[in-house]
């Protein structure tokens, strides 16, 4: 019988047992972080908290939080909590808004992150028989290295393709019989599209499995990617904190190594498992950037019953939006991921665009939606019809109405990384 984990001592874990580790972990990595870095000590000090007031996880809602303005206000070496000659690595995120935020590895770190993602390679049916083809973004970016370097964990059969250029990918999928696909969603949807187009069907390629994230999907486009390339489609949240099993009903977060929190975003306060609140992340194990209460901005919700599935690391579910992320339109709370819901239900591809203005005061909010080539027509009265449906089914779901455009197949740019589907020229934070 296939093994279906890639560490089982510590992904099926007594729930005591799992919590003594942590409250271990946590108090070296708190005595860590106040030794070696200066500007958390100093925000610790501001909170009136030391490494002594924290003896075990009960006491994780004393230690002040970290947001991604305090890692761009840190840039390069403001959070490194060892000395650059022991690391190894760095990675980068986009900067949306300037300065980019860099996180470093020593090797130790590098290993922790490839053992989380061998995990969600195994929980997906990865084996050292499966050949994985990577096609999220090498480089900077961590999509790639990681499960790169999880399938290597694994032993499994590793095409570094990166992302981009379809045309290879696909003759790579094809010829070398790959059997996981790795990447983001949107570009998924996009091979899936795109192997139609050349006349495949779902079952000629020997894909099983797919390691899908990097961006919000619903799981309305998780069901359009499985048929259209044949396969089972696994959410992945950050690489290195989560990853969904068989069973499908959330994701388990890595608790040996990462602590969650779920707060009222307004306030802070901490919230029960169960309720819907933002994320918060603590690393308990890294070395070089050991960030404590990271506040992620997603919206989600923690689920602690049992998975059928034997692991006993709590469960997240899909993040319902960002804090951040998320559009005041006209004073109603928009997340695009709703927008996505309605157009899959109404039988529309997920290829569409949000653009939000203001003008004389007034927010204006269109969506342009793409016509799949069955649904196209050139009568006006036909093309307005459809845009009075959506628009009411869009109504309903969001409590306000946006100018809706449907637009001939194929004219919404396509992505090979994260889709880009807002554009927000309001200029709020001028």
């Amino acid at each position: 019988m296939q093994e279906t984990y890639y560490q089982r001592e510590i992904e099926t874990m007594a729930p005591d047992a799992l919590r003594a580790l942590q409250s271990e972990k946590l108090r070296r990595q708190v005595r860590h972080v106040w030794e070696n870095v200066p500007y958390y000590r100093d925000k610790m000090k501001e909170a009136g908290v030391s490494p002594e007031d924290i003896t075990g996880i009960e006491d994780l809602y004393k230690l002040p939080f970290l947001s991604k303005a305090d890692l761009r206000d840190t840039y390069p070496y403001g959070m490194l909590a060892v000395p650059l000659s022991e690391c190894v690595r760095i990675q980068s995120t986009s900067g949306t808004t300037g300065k980019r935020v860099i996180a470093y590895y020593t090797q130790h770190d590098v290993d922790l992150w490839e053992d989380c993602c061998a995990r969600a390679l195994v929980a997906a049916g990865a084996t050292k028989e499966d050949v994985v083809q990577v096609c999220y973004g090498y480089g900077l970016f961590t999509g790639g290295a990681g499960l790169h370097g999880g399938s290597h964990k694994v032993g499994s059969l590793t095409l570094p393709m990166s992302s981009g250029n379809t045309e290879r990918q696909i003759t790579f999928m094809m010829d070398l019989k790959s059997t996981v696909l790795c990447c983001t969603p949107s570009y998924a949807a996009y091979i899936g599209e795109s192997l139609a187009e050349r006349g495949y069907k779902p079952e000629d390629n020997c894909l099983k499995a797919g390691i899908f994230g990097a961006e919000p999907w619903t799981e309305e486009m998780r069901r359009g990617i499985e048929n259209s390339l044949g396969i089972k489609a696994y959410d992945i949240y950050g690489l290195t904190e989560t990853f969904e099993c068989k069973e499908q009903k959330g994701m388990h977060i890595n608790e040996d190594h990462f602590l969650a929190e779920i707060i009222d975003p307004d306030t802070g306060e901490v919230l029960p498992d169960g309720q819907k609140g933002e994320l918060v992340f603590t690393s308990l194990d890294k070395e070089a950037f050991p960030l404590l209460r990271y506040r992620t901005r997603d919206i989600c919700v923690l689920d602690r019953t049992p998975c059928h599935c034997g692991r006993t690391h709590v469960r997240m579910a899909k993040p319902m939006g960002r804090s951040d992320d998320m559009l005041i339109i006209r004073g109603v709370n928009v997340f695009p991921s709703q927008i996505e819901t309605v157009l899959l239900n109404e039988g529309y591809a997920p290829n569409y665009r949000i653009e939000v203005d203001r003008v004389n005061n007034s927010d204006t909010f269109d969506v342009f939606v793409e016509l799949l080539p069955e649904q196209f027509t050139d009568t006006v009265s036909g093309v307005t019809a459809m845009e009075r449906k959506l628009t009411d089914a869009l109504r309903l779901m969001l409590g306000i109405s946006p100018k809706v455009h449907l637009v001939p197949p194929k004219s919404i740019e396509r992505s090979e990384g994260k889709a880009k589907r807002v554009i927000d020229k309001r200029n709020l934070h001028d």
